[in-house]
């Protein structure tokens, strides 16, 4: 149901979010490029023709303006609905992923205070994950202190223990 609704809305796209697609694949392409360069090409061959005059430079700053002027907001909507697919794309992983903190969905919305907040934590993750010998160890956002003393005692244990201790919940649990 959820494809078929996606399948929909992309059939219902207005003229300027196809025509921005469009333009987005054209002028991010090679083809693009070769022209531009052509173009430049054409326009310093000419100089000697006009005697460099001021019409001359005048012609390919107004192009060169307007083509930067319309590409800045053109390059802007592409941005934001990549960034939108990438923010959905992370949200959803989050959200599967039983040991991720739900607290980081939409996180972007979040002020830069906030944002700083989580980053010294992470930090201290990565403090954490530093003194760990397993490269295995994570820490959530939930409970690093109590992971990285969790996980530090269950390192230090004796394999043999975890097995004992393994059986010994096996038989527990029937």
């Amino acid at each position: 149901m959820l494809i078929n609704k996606l399948k929909d809305m992309r059939s219902k796209k207005n003229f300027f979010e196809r025509f921005a697609n469009w333009a987005t694949m054209a002028t991010g392409s090679s083809a693009a490029f070769i022209l531009a360069g052509g173009i430049v090409i054409v326009w310093a061959a000419t100089g000697p023709v006009f005697k460099y005059s001021e019409t001359w430079q005048l012609i390919i700053n107004t192009g060169t303006t307007i083509v930067t002027f319309l590409m800045v907001f053109l390059i802007q909507k592409s941005q934001n609905k990549d960034s939108k697919a990438i923010h959905l794309k992370l949200n959803e992983i989050i959200a599967a992923h039983q040991g991720a903190s739900n607290r980081m969905v939409n996180i972007e919305d979040i002020t830069e205070h906030e944002l700083d907040q989580l980053h010294k934590f992470y930090v201290r993750i990565a403090i954490l994950a530093k003194q760990e010998d397993d490269l295995g160890c994570t820490h959530s956002i939930d409970a690093a202190d109590d992971n990285h003393l969790y996980k530090s005692q269950n390192v230090r244990e004796r394999p043999a223990r975890k097995l004992e201790k393994a059986t010994v919940n096996e038989h527990k649990s029937k």
